[in-house]
């Protein structure tokens, strides 16, 4: 039976391998629109509060089945006994609960690619649910939704055949009033894995099936507003404003109805009535009938990311007894936009495009995302500076619109299209050449005249439902499908159907098909030769900054380039979060797993792991970073001999007066003085100078510090600094009055320590004058021992190496300092890490050629050991000489240099350059001077604050769910590792030259080679780092982005470094 059913249906092509077939029976799209009972609940309540909106979500009867012919028969007739059945969460992705296996693929399709086929053993979900409706729903129509559903679907009522759909991200309508019965109603679904759609649906993200959005009912009046267009002209000078409405009332009933009365009301925020006109409507049976309104408003308050001013539309339709039948509300922001002389205008204003691409993704419920992660997503984007969402690559839940519309936030809708699993098949698009994409493999659906309505069909349904959210200001035409007629005819149907917004996608690169010009994870030097290009239209970085792992480097050099050249729109980064699976230990302990780890293939591994949030919504640094270099004030000029500080306001429409600006005079970590500033008000662009009122008494002081040579001090021992902030003078819907969004640490100067002051050593040798501290020296099997007044140092007579250090009879140290050169690969070392280890840097040892120990002076010991560097095998690449000073009261100076051997140049540039040592259990708490308090890079440390930051070692670590180098702190000054006593090590840095400093409990062998972090041996030891430098990060995981050359540490000269080592504190407290 089952193989007579198989081949009938490869003679007729099932609905979902039949490229004529986009849907049966689907209702037209539409705007959304919920219809509620009165005006009072469309005002203020949540869609799932109306009567009129019955969801179907909950507990669903489910049975999985490897292909449609195996799927039970008859199983969406009513009297079916499903009691066997197993139980699935709606909205939910059946392979998180254990049918079938989650896949990530970025690029690849999970079938042999001949397309409209997709295989017939195609894996399958039949779900069943019961259901009642209100008896108050008797003569309404009833509507069927599904918000979302991965792949394509068929649908029954009672048994009887609704309908099919297909496109996973695009809601799907169907007219079931008929269909219904009194009492309960069984509703089954048949799901299909995959559908001659999911070639359109190549995204970077997991291939996950099911019903993953919301199920819901809508009962509409006999009488209804099916559909409605809002268009806002506004006059870019301030004034007047136009709201244009074309509505769609119809019928949708068999039976003529009586007249009805449509009431169209506009309220401002404060339910204050700006417009209100009704008119009588009575559309035949079956038939609708459009009614057009075109009203101006006196200078309404216009909408923008900055400013979400809103107002509220509603629609009454009334029955002639004067009761409401239905109410239905569209929020309506005024605001316009255009292109001209190359930028994007809002309100006739050129803004700047700070954003990210943001997925729907949970890492425990899959496609499905809670309201509260929407809202908590939107209210983080803000709170970091970011004013623009790319939907990526799909339209999203529209209650994430509603969020973006009322919080203020830019959105790039997405039509649900990516072909990107063809670049395998032939050639590949060369992200280095802009445009290259249209003549690629991926191209190869966008040039098929048999595919130009599936393509069509997702650009209507994207606009058709969204377009009147004013938080949309771009419309785009997918992601990574190379370029083709089928994109041009997607841009023509869109700009018919609304003028208003500008039309982008990316593959296009400068077609006349775009409005906007834009490419992908471009280096700083392809930014800036995009901006001179001679374009009338702006161009975007789509997707740059790919913030996989440790990442984002040089974010500075990039917005510093955006704000330098006008044709630059900005930039979005990818991605918002990172899109792991998360499993939990029997513990309950929660990890994460990625691509590959389910036996999926082809997978695309750790690629999925490239957000700015981790899974569970905690920002990484790089999104600290990022808020950074977004910050609304900037420091244009400081001049600390008079305190006057010029910033310029970043806002697009915001005058400074909107922040409150506060000050600290800092000394070395601590506040001395701190005070608010006086109130600004720059307009957009605009810069002012004020004076930071610093207390006289200190400003006398530091005028005759400044003229003072080596004379006496005035001021005390330390590095000063102004840290100023501003933060919100009043409380946002997303954040608290006084949360800060900008800052800056300005200099003012370092007051020179005496040479007493030079650090602390143990009590016993600061107890002693200078003069009588001396050090025993002996040698002892093997060893060369120094002793002070309590502390004892024993170096290798062989190597030179230090063996041993105590104090107070405490070890401090359990091997080295060494020198160390190699760092766990990030993902953003890709490439360099090739050139890395075909170098040998990962191997590098050092091999001693000889030793010499100094005791000319009582009072210290030096150690001078000359070495070669070189791996095993290979060719020797550096000759170095370190020296150890141990000085009476106990303090160690270690000096390195290092010269690369001539005929192996150029070297590739190194990881890292400094020392690492271990000390014992116990070492649990680091302090230091520096940037922080999260991890900081040369290329990735504007967001660093300068101070005295501390915490436990475990909480330097950054649990990247791919382990690499991570935790490290940057322009360092000092950094101590201490025990529960205090008793630890002190590391300074020798004059001027900041240093890096990081602490683990991991190796960083573990950190190379183990693949998920939940699989590192943690040690009782702790392993320190300290670097004269290291590699920046660089943006080079995707794309055409290295590490700048500024920030790579090439050997092509002698390195050197000096540090001070010194032990803190007392073992007894």
């Amino acid at each position: 039976m089952q193989e007579l059913r198989l081949e009938q249906e490869r003679e007729a092509a099932p609905d979902w391998m039949n490229l004529d077939v986009l849907g049966r029976n689907t209702e037209p799209p539409h705007a959304y629109l919920i219809p509620y009972e009165s005006r009072e609940s469309a005002m203020k309540e949540a869609r799932e509060a109306s009567p009129f909106f019955h969801l179907l979500n909950g507990i669903w009867k489910f049975r999985y089945s490897e292909s449609p012919d195996q799927a039970p028969l008859k199983f969406e007739e009513p009297a079916y006994a499903d009691r066997d059945w197993d139980e699935l969460p709606v909205p939910g992705n059946w392979q998180l609960h254990g049918y079938g296996r989650p896949h990530y693929s970025s690029c690849p399709y999970p079938f042999p690619v001949d397309p409209p086929n997709v295989p017939f053993d195609n894996p399958t979900g039949c779900y069943r649910t019961v259901f009642r409706v209100d008896e108050a729903w008797d003569g309404r129509s009833v509507r069927l939704v599904f918000e979302g559903v991965d792949s394509a679907f068929h649908v029954w009522v009672n048994g009887d055949l609704v309908g099919y759909s297909q496109g996973s991200h695009m809601a799907s309508e169907f007219d079931i009033t008929d269909r219904l019965v009194s009492g309960e109603n069984v509703l089954a679904v048949k799901v299909y894995q995959w559908s001659d759609g999911s070639y359109l649906e190549s995204q970077d993200k997991w291939r996950l099936s099911g019903i993953f959005r919301d199920v819901y009912l809508l009962a509409s009046a006999p009488i209804t507003l099916r559909d409605a267009k809002v268009v806002t002209e506004v006059d870019e000078s301030g004034g007047d404003a136009n709201l244009r409405l074309t509505l769609a009332v119809a019928n949708a009933t068999r039976s003529e109805q009586p007249a009805c009365e449509l009431r169209i009301e506009l309220l401002d925020a404060e339910g204050r009535t700006v417009l209100d006109r009704c008119e009588t409507v009575a559309p035949l049976p079956g038939e609708e009938l459009k009614v057009t309104l075109n009203e101006e408003l006196e200078r309404p308050k216009l909408w923008t990311a900055e400013t979400p001013h809103l107002y509220t539309l509603l629609f009454t339709v009334t029955n002639p007894d004067g009761r409401a039948a239905e109410v239905k509300r569209i929020a309506v922001g005024f605001r316009q936009v255009r292109i001209a002389d190359g930028k994007l205008l809002v309100n006739g204003r050129p803004i700047i495009v700070k954003g990210v691409n943001r997925n729907e993704f949970d890492p425990w419920r899959g496609f499905s995302v809670t309201y509260e992660a929407m809202k908590r997503d939107v209210e983080l984007m803000k709170r970091h500076n970011i004013n623009t969402v790319r939907l990526s690559h799909y339209p999203n839940d529209p209650r994430f619109l509603e969020l973006c519309d009322s919080y203020g936030l830019y959105v790039i809708d997405e039509a649900d299209l990516e072909t990107h699993g063809f670049a395998f098949t032939g050639e590949r698009v060369n992200q280095e050449t802009p445009g290259f994409a249209k003549g690629a493999a991926e191209s190869y659906l966008s040039k098929h005249p048999g595919w130009t309505e599936a393509y069509i069909d997702r650009a209507r349904r994207m606009v058709e439902r969204d377009r009147n959210f004013p938080s949309i200001i771009v419309w785009s035409l997918g992601n990574e499908s190379g370029y083709g007629a089928n994109h041009d005819a997607m841009a023509a149907w869109v700009r018919e159907a609304d003028p208003t917004r500008p039309v982008h996608y990316e593959r296009a690169y400068d077609a006349p098909v775009v409005d906007i010009v834009s490419t992908m994870y471009p280096s700083v030097d392809m930014l800036i030769a995009e901006a001179n290009k001679p374009d009338d239209r702006p161009y975007l970085m789509v997707e740059y900054g790919h913030a996989m792992g440790n990442s984002v480097g040089n974010l500075q050099e990039y917005w510093d380039a955006v704000y330098r050249y006008p044709r630059l729109l900005g930039g979005l980064i990818w991605e918002w979060a990172d899109l792991a699976i998360g499993q939990r230990t029997e513990d309950g302990e929660p990890y994460y797993l990625y691509g590959g780890d389910f036996g999926d293939e082809p997978h695309s591994g750790n690629f999925c792991l490239d957000g700015l949030l981790f899974p569970d919504g905690t920002p990484k640094a790089s999104l600290l970073e990022y808020k950074k270099v977004l910050e609304p004030v900037k420091t244009e000029l400081w001049n600390a001999s008079t305190s006057e500080w010029t910033v310029r306001n970043r806002f697009d429409f915001l005058s400074l007066a909107y922040l409150q600006g506060e000050w600290e005079l800092k000394r070395d970590g601590a506040t001395i003085a701190s005070g608010e500033l006086p109130a600004l008000s720059a307009g957009p662009g605009e810069t002012e100078t004020v004076q930071i009122p610093l207390p006289e008494d200190w400003l006398s002081a530091f005028a005759v510090e400044r003229k003072s040579e080596l004379g006496e001090r005035v001021l005390e021992a330390g590095e000063y600094w102004v840290h100023a902030r501003f933060v919100l003078s009043e409380s946002s819907p997303w954040a608290e009055q006084g949360f800060e969004t900008a800052w800056a640490d300005l200099p003012l100067l370092v007051v020179p320590k005496a040479q007493t002051e030079r650090g602390a050593a143990t009590v016993a040798a600061i107890a002693k004058p200078a003069a009588e501290r001396k050090l025993r020296v002996e040698e002892i099997d093997g060893q060369v021992r120094v002793q002070g007044d309590g502390f004892v140092l024993a170096f290798c007579e062989r190597t030179g190496q230090v063996e041993e250090w105590l104090v107070e009879g405490v070890p401090l140290l359990s091997s080295g300092p060494k020198l160390n050169f190699w760092r766990a690969p990030l993902d953003n070392d890709v490439r360099m890490a090739q050139e890395w280890t075909k170098a040998g840097y990962h191997r590098l040892a050092a091999h001693v050629r000889d030793v010499a120990f100094d005791r000319s002076d009582e009072s210290r010991l030096s150690v001078t050991v000359n070495s070669i560097i070189g791996a095993k095998g290979e060719s020797i690449a550096f000759e170095a000489r370190t020296t150890a000073s141990v000085s009476a009261d106990g303090g160690l100076r270690l000096e390195a240099c290092i010269v690369p051997r001539e005929r192996l140049l150029p070297l590739p540039p190194l990881p890292r350059f400094g020392f690492e040592l271990t000390m014992p259990a116990g070492f649990e708490r680091m302090d230091w001077f520096g940037r922080g308090p999260h991890e900081c890079y040369a290329d990735r440390k504007e967001s660093g604050k300068l101070g005295i930051h501390g915490g436990t070692v475990q909480e330097q670590f950054v649990p990247y769910i791919k382990p690499q180098e991570n935790g490290n702190k940057a322009d360092v000054r000092w950094a101590s590792l201490t025990n529960a006593s205090g008793l630890g090590l002190r590391f300074e840095a020798v004059g001027n030259h900041h240093f890096n400093a990081s602490a683990h409990h991991y190796t960083t062998e573990d950190l190379t080679r183990t693949s998920h972090v939940h699989r590192l041996t943690r040690l009782s030891e702790t392993i320190v780092k300290l670097d004269a430098a290291q590699s920046g990060i660089g943006n080079h995981s995707c794309g055409y982005a290295p590490t700048l050359e500024s920030y790579l540490l090439r050997p092509a000269r002698p390195l050197s470094f000096a540090l001070d080592i010194r032990p803190c504190g007392s073992p007894k407290r």
